[in-house]
């Protein structure tokens, strides 16, 4: 009896670690094209596949186009938020090309909570 509550114990404390990485601020600060972060920056292409960590990362593979709407700064400078599709995430900027810068100014402004949140079917959830 022991043996099964030690294993769920630890089934919940993995599961706990999973959703606090999954809702873990990536960086205070992000780059935009607008202060609302709607406005297109770039158009991109993918140089190589891509499959995040988590659900509040965006998969692509080589030669798919990527439309960039923010830039996470000062911490993370790596990851960039675009879109494919309907699909929305981030993902490394070492993974893609620009094709076509679509404004002439990046805006700094403060990241959300719900930046860094998981999108699921029009609804926002924590894992």
């Amino acid at each position: 009896m022991s043996r099964i509550l030690d294993q769920r114990i630890l089934l919940l404390v993995i599961s706990f670690a999973a959703s606090v990485q999954s809702t873990k601020v990536l960086s205070e600060w992000k780059k935009c094209g607008d202060l609302e972060c709607e406005k297109a920056m770039s158009r991109v292409q993918a140089t190589t596949d891509y499959s995040g960590p988590d659900c509040r990362y965006l998969n692509f593979k080589a030669g798919e186009e990527i439309i960039v709407y923010s830039k996470l700064s000062r911490k993370n400078e790596n990851l960039w938020t675009g879109s494919k599709g309907k699909d929305f995430g981030y993902f490394p900027r070492d993974a893609v090309k620009v094709e076509e810068v679509l404004i002439g100014e990046e805006l700094e402004v403060l990241t959300k909570e719900t930046d860094f949140l998981c999108l699921h079917e029009d609804k926002y959830t924590f894992e």
